[in-house]
Parts: C-alpha cells; sequence; structure tokens
C-alpha cells in the first residue's frame, strides 16, 4: 500500500482534510495529531476499519480503542446513558485530553471496544483532529499511531517511521502539545475510577465531580483479564533496548546509574541515560539525553518518547533513567516509563 503523506498548509488544509475524511468514510486508514499523540484513525461504526487498526498496528484484539468525536452532543449517539457526573466532566475538560468509559449502544461494534460492552469516548483538542474526524462521519477510532508496543508518536516522522505503507495517509501537523496519552476515566461503574493518568490529574477531577478512586493495580503482561482501556495491558512504549529505572535520593539516582553505565560500557553495551537539564552534566558515561527540566514537567513529557525512539536508532543496547515524581504530571510520566521497563525500578 501506497501511504499519503500530507502536510497541513492553510492553502491547501480545506482540501487534504476534506480527502482524509473521504478515505475514512469508506473504510481506510488516517493518522492525524491530536494534542496528546497522534493518532490513527479508522470509521469507529465500521467493523471492518476498526479490524484493519488493530492489523496495521499489530495490536491485540482485546485492546479497546478510544472513539474520537467532534462534537459533545455525538457522545449521546453511540452510549446507554451519560451520568451527571460525566456531564460535569465533559464541560470542565472537553474538548481536551480526556477519555471516559460509558456503557455502549449496538451502533458500536465490538471490534472497536475490544469485546467490551463500554465504550471509551473522547473529544479531542486539537483542531486538526476535530476537522477530521468531523469530515469522516463523526466517529473515529484513533489509538496512538504507531507499532503496538513502541514509544508512542509525538511527530509525523515517527508515524511514518511505523506505518508508512500499512495505512491509506498520514496527516503531518507537526509536533504534538502534551505527548503523552490521555486520562482515562471510568465513568460506566458507581465510582468513577482512573484507569490510565495523564495531563487531567486526579485532583483536577476530584474538584469537579469529587472522590475518584486511582486503578492502582495496573494489569500485569501474563494478566488473564480483558483490558478496559489502552494501555492495562501487555508492555508498552517500549524501546528496544532494556530499561531500568533509578529511583530515590537525587544524589544517590546519579552515582548509582553512573556507576551502571560504566559497568555496561565495560561490558561492551552501548548505554543511554535519561535524565533532566538539571542533571545532565553530571553523567560522564554513555549517551546523556535530558528529557526537559523538572520546573517544567510539561518538557519531560513532551520529549520522552521522542528520546526512546532516538535510542533505538542509536541501536543502545541498555538504558537508564533518572525517575520523575514531578508535583503535576509525574504520575503520568513514571506510569508510561514504568510500562517501558517492563516495571524494571531499581531504588537507592
Amino acid at each position: 500500500m501506497e501511504t499519503s503523506i500530507v502536510v497541513i498548509r492553510p492553502e491547501t488544509e480545506e482540501e487534504d482534510i476534506k480527502r482524509a475524511g473521504d478515505i475514512l468514510k469508506r473504510g481506510g486508514l488516517v493518522a492525524f495529531p491530536t494534542e496528546t499523540v497522534y493518532g490513527l484513525g479508522g470509521n469507529a461504526l465500521d467493523a471492518e476499519a476498526s479490524a484493519r487498526i488493530y492489523a496495521a498496528k499489530g495490536r491485540p484484539s482485546d485492546n479497546p480503542l478510544i472513539v474520537h468525536i467532534a462534537a459533545i452532543e455525538d457522545l449521546y449517539g453511540i452510549t446507554e446513558e451519560v451520568s451527571g457526573r460525566a456531564e460535569l466532566l465533559a464541560e470542565a475538560f472537553w474538548p481536551g485530553p480526556l477519555t471516559m468509559i460509558f456503557k455502549k449502544n449496538e451502533k458500536v461494534p465490538y471490534s472497536t471496544t475490544g469485546g467490551l460492552d463500554t465504550v471509551a469516548v473522547r473529544f479531542p483538542g486539537h483542531e486538526i483532529a476535530r476537522k477530521v474526524i468531523k469530515a469522516g462521519g463523526g466517529y473515529v477510532a484513533a489509538p496512538s499511531a504507531n507499532t503496538s508496543g513502541r514509544p508512542s508518536p509525538t511527530e509525523a516522522a515517527h508515524v511514518i517511521e511505523d506505518l508508512s505503507g500499512k495505512i491509506d495517509m498520514i496527516v503531518d501537523g507537526g509536533s504534538v502539545g502534551i505527548g503523552l496519552e490521555s486520562t482515562i476515566v471510568d465513568m460506566s461503574v458507581d465510582e468513577p475510577v482512573i484507569l490510565r493518568p495523564g495531563y487531567i490529574s486526579q485532583q483536577m477531577i476530584e474538584d469537579v465531580i469529587g472522590p475518584v478512586k486511582m486503578d492502582a493495580a495496573l494489569l500485569s503482561a501474563d494478566s488473564k483479564a480483558r483490558p478496559k482501556a489502552p494501555g492495562m495491558k501487555y508492555k508498552h512504549y517500549a524501546p528496544k533496548a532494556d530499561l531500568v529505572i533509578v529511583e530515590g535520593d537525587p544524589e544517590k539516582v546519579i552515582n548509582r546509574i553512573s556507576r551502571l553505565a560504566e559497568e555496561a560500557q565495560a561490558d561492551g553495551r552501548t548505554v543511554g541515560i535519561i535524565c533532566t537539564e538539571e542533571t545532565v552534566e553530571r553523567y560522564k558515561t554513555g549517551i546523556v539525553k535530558s528529557a526537559g527540566t523538572r520546573s517544567s514537567e510539561i518538557t519531560i513529557a513532551q520529549h520522552l518518547y521522542g528520546i526512546l525512539r532516538e535510542f533505538d536508532e542509536l541501536e543502545v543496547s541498555q538504558i537508564y533513567s533518572e525517575a520523575f515524581d514531578t508535583p503535576k504530571m509525574g504520575e503520568a510520566i513514571m506510569n508510561r516509563l514504568i510500562k517501558a521497563a517492563g516495571h524494571q525500578i531499581m531504588k537507592v
């Protein structure tokens, strides 16, 4: 398959988005930017289109897809019930990086929901995303536009690397703004539960609807349970190299990573280190990359996946990363990093 790559420009935007919408309407696949990461879109109400998404990504078919909408009223067209609390969250955070789970109606095929009676729904804040969704019929299933298990794409080049030749079109809208997938809240249960942390924090949600539980037991890779939301099962966001997170007192972390890097390099391994602007000058061994600064957490979120992909390109075989327990986005950043490391955490 030949993949069409279009760069969004004012003079051709309308025509390119119409082409993308036409592809979606006939069951094809289009990757496009959102404010979180690039998504791989297919008609959410077309069972065969959803199957094509799974095939293109190499994604397990029991891993549910998120249905993206472009108008808040469209939520009611695919759900059985929307609670008052869900409406409050929608009013507060949509359009934006929040996904909510509801009981689905008969319009949504089980191939889109991973066999579940619930559907995950998001109304993205990215203008190009909304235009593509509207042009494609209003309901677009769009997981991250990468090979399943790899770091999520934060720019079109990442999508091209993983999916060129496997999908119909890639809409290049530049780098994304947040860099981590949306927060997911299960609103289909009596007590709402956060299934995946993101830019919208637990505190922000509780400020709107009161107490919300955080799902502390994310499913392990060998779990027999069916995941209710993306990112809850299987190894995600992973580089090709072995990744270990070192956590603890900052000075001890620097010393331990430095020693581990020296030992790995002495064994003939190519070493990568992920740190921040505050500590980058402290490491003298290996390929050292700063994800950003702890004083601006969003910079770490924006650069994390890109750094993991850069280490793949450099054929690094061992990666050591500092932990990023920052005040607001730390939970979301560490959730992705821990999944990428296969839960390999060294405490010092």
